[in-house]
């Protein structure tokens, strides 16, 4: 969508205005994170900690906060300070431009913080060039939203922001871990009965889905290039012949390490790879049509 430019009726910052304010900005953190959040209020028209809270016991800058280890790096002692905290929405941690390649160490401090912060359901990190919004809803996984300062005129990124203030809970999954496992598993029972309604024998369907599930695993944990195994599904799912080729050549060179086209494939012990046993041919399976390669990621 278009950029937004127009001005602000209520006499807040434009997004451009915002935009060319914290451009070039250079301060350290302490010197810009507070007038970095009160200018980002006023650019959603929200209220600042002091319009809301003024004893600070709900909505505050500086909220101290115990922990048990150093609240950053090379830091002494067993207490800390969350930049930004209102409760019950989010907690948030500012870094100085430049200093970090990216916002590992803040959201590393915050993840320590949070249980004295009463789990919000936002953890917050920003370094002026950009914003990420980390959820943290007990039992779902993390989800991260990334703003870079360039692009935050962007209606779905004011709008998205906005929502740190007005409707924290609606960043809320809506699968569970569970409800991924269960419809998973339930995928996985469906594509092992075509398997051996097309005649292949049970325990040989068995591994040959345990495979391709390890390798979703893999990639998704770095232990395959990025996203190998779904590209090959992706770009070969119409044409089962060269598939089963290229997925028996990648379990292959899973077994003993080795090249795969361009990619550098690592040994794999336990077993898994050290057949090379005739695998059913994917076009029964029909794994790419199922959405199991993509709840495993929800």
């Amino acid at each position: 969508m278009a950029p937004m430019s127009a001005r602000d009726p209520s006499g807040g910052l434009t997004p451009a205005e915002f935009i060319a304010k914290w451009a070039p900005v250079r301060l350290c953190e302490r010197a810009a994170s507070q007038e970095h959040f009160l200018d980002l209020c006023r650019l959603l028209n929200q209220p600042t900690p002091a319009e809301i809270d003024a004893t600070g016991a709900e909505y505050t800058f500086e909220k101290g906060v115990s922990v048990t280890d150093a609240a950053s790096r090379g830091a002494k002692g067993s207490g800390g300070y969350a930049d930004v905290w209102w409760r019950g929405k989010f907690a948030w941690e500012y870094k100085r431009k430049g200093k970090y390649a990216d916002l590992r160490e803040a959201y590393r401090q915050l993840c320590q913080y949070r249980e004295d912060l009463q789990n919000p359901p936002l953890l917050i990190v920003s370094d002026i060039a950009r914003i990420e919004i980390h959820t943290n809803f007990t039992n779902f996984k993390p989800i991260v939203h990334t703003i870079p300062l360039e692009r935050i005129d962007h209606p779905e990124n004011l709008a998205l922001l906005r929502r740190i203030f007005t409707d924290p809970q609606s960043f809320r999954p809506s699968v569970t871990p569970e409800q991924v496992t269960r419809a998973a598993a339930e995928w996985i029972g469906a594509i092992a009965v075509s398997l051996q309604a097309a005649g292949h024998e049970p325990h040989a369907a068995a591994h040959f889905l345990m495979k391709c599930m390890f390798c979703l695993f893999a990639e998704d944990v770095a232990l395959l290039p990025e996203s190998l195994f779904t590209r090959l599904l992706t770009k070969w799912h119409d044409d089962p012949g060269e598939l089963t080729g290229l997925l028996s050549d990648l379990f292959d060179k899973m077994r003993t390490g080795g090249a795969f086209g361009f990619e550098r494939i690592p040994f794999f012990n336990g077993g898994l790879f050290d057949e090379a046993e005739s695998d059913p041919d994917p076009a029964y399976c029909r794994w790419y049509a199922s959405p199991v390669s993509g709840i495993m990621r929800a």
